[in-house]
């Protein structure tokens, strides 16, 4: 028995390819079914496998998207004390963790909503709490020829996704023509930016991640060394983060904001704060430039760069020009600074081999 899900091995690991000018479709590698709508690739989210405990979370792709992960995730999984430090290199992890991934390399995660043509294998539907997190491997078999392609994972602090097993699809092109693909100038667009607080007033998972992530690449561009902040968002967002995980002292590394669509610090500063480009992920660098920089989640980086209207509401009438009213209702706001998702700091410092240096190793060590 199996429940229906409505709703080639993968040509493309290691390399940005979208397939050529038209949407992909992946189908099965043993029969040709076609398990996706078609999608076109965009950078895998920083935020990934990073969600709230015990919360129950949207689609992590946008619709009609798909990612591809470079890294080993999945089972199986291997103790570090059996695996040691040569072969956990090889897996991209550089530090001691708990336990290692060896599960495949190149995985594609799309939205549940452009599954096609896949069913749920039942004794593989483990879960912790309210969902499945594919702890037993794939849970998802192709309808035409009942291989399993794909696991489903929707279980309580994670993202809703499905995820394609490399060797199990092929990537075709779907014949229909593609959007324009992101590029740098969508960062400038109102709709890229990421607000840091929900409705609700808590912070923003995202965010959550994404600041943990950053902190993780500068903790390793600076080599654990005092930092100085930019007044403005930056300062006012990220400061309180900077503060729980790197020292303070003499001798601090300049840290600004630079990217597409706003002036280019200068003196250059030790290090640049710069978005991912929202289709490869790859880092922005000035021309020429060979410094240090360290990469930031693009919608994120777009809202620190380009803040908008930050008032709770512009005053309107005949009030002078700067003046706000105060008889309206606040929104709600955090009880809390914003503070990185401990997980996405430790999960990205692992998988930098700068992490190896001696002083770098001391202060993992330190904050395990």
């Amino acid at each position: 028995m199996r429940w229906i899900l409505r709703g080639g091995r993968a040509t493309i690991p290691g390399e940005p390819g979208r397939g050529g000018a038209c949407l992909d479709v992946f189908v099965c590698a043993g029969c040709g079914t076609e398990l996706t709508a078609p999608v076109s690739r965009v950078a895998l989210p920083v935020h990934t496998h990073h969600g709230g405990w015990e919360e129950l979370h949207p689609p992590l792709m946008e619709p009609a998207t798909y990612a591809v992960d470079p890294r080993p995730t999945g089972p199986p999984w291997r103790l570090w004390d059996e695996v040691g430090e040569d072969a956990a290199a090889l897996q991209g992890v550089y530090a001691p963790v708990y336990s290692v991934s060896f599960g495949a390399r190149n995985r594609i995660v799309i939205a549940p909503g452009d599954s096609r043509s896949m069913a749920l294998i039942p004794e593989k539907c483990e879960g912790y709490c309210r969902g499945v997190d594919g702890r037993a491997g794939p849970n998802l078999a192709c309808e035409g020829c009942g291989r399993a392609v794909a696991t489903r994972m929707d279980d309580c602090g994670l993202w809703q996704t499905v995820w394609l097993e490399p060797d199990a699809v092929v990537r075709r092109p779907s014949g229909l023509p593609a959007v324009a693909p992101p590029d740098w100038d969508d960062l400038e667009r109102a709709g890229h930016r990421v607000p840091p607080v929900e409705p609700d007033g808590s912070w923003s998972r995202r965010w959550e991640a994404a600041v943990a992530v950053t902190l993780a690449h500068l903790v390793a561009a600076t080599g654990n060394r005092p930092v100085t902040l930019p007044a403005g968002p930056v300062a006012e967002l990220l400061g309180y983060a900077v503060g729980r995980y790197l020292p303070a002292g003499p001798d601090a590394r300049s840290v600004e904001l630079a990217g597409p669509g706003i002036p280019m610090p200068g003196p250059r500063p030790d290090v640049l704060l710069v978005p991912r480009h929202p289709l490869t992920g790859t880092p922005w660098r000035p021309p020429g430039d060979d410094g240090a920089v360290v990469p930031v989640d693009s919608g994120v980086w777009a809202y620190l760069a380009h803040p908008g209207e930050t008032s709770p509401m512009p005053a309107t009438g005949v009030l002078p020009e700067g003046v706000l009213r105060d008889d309206y209702p606040l929104p709600p706001g955090p009880w809390r600074p914003l503070t990185p998702h401990h997980n996405a700091f430790e999960y990205t410092l692992v998988g930098l081999p700068a992490v190896r240096a001696p002083r770098l190793r001391a202060y993992r060590d330190a904050y395990r």
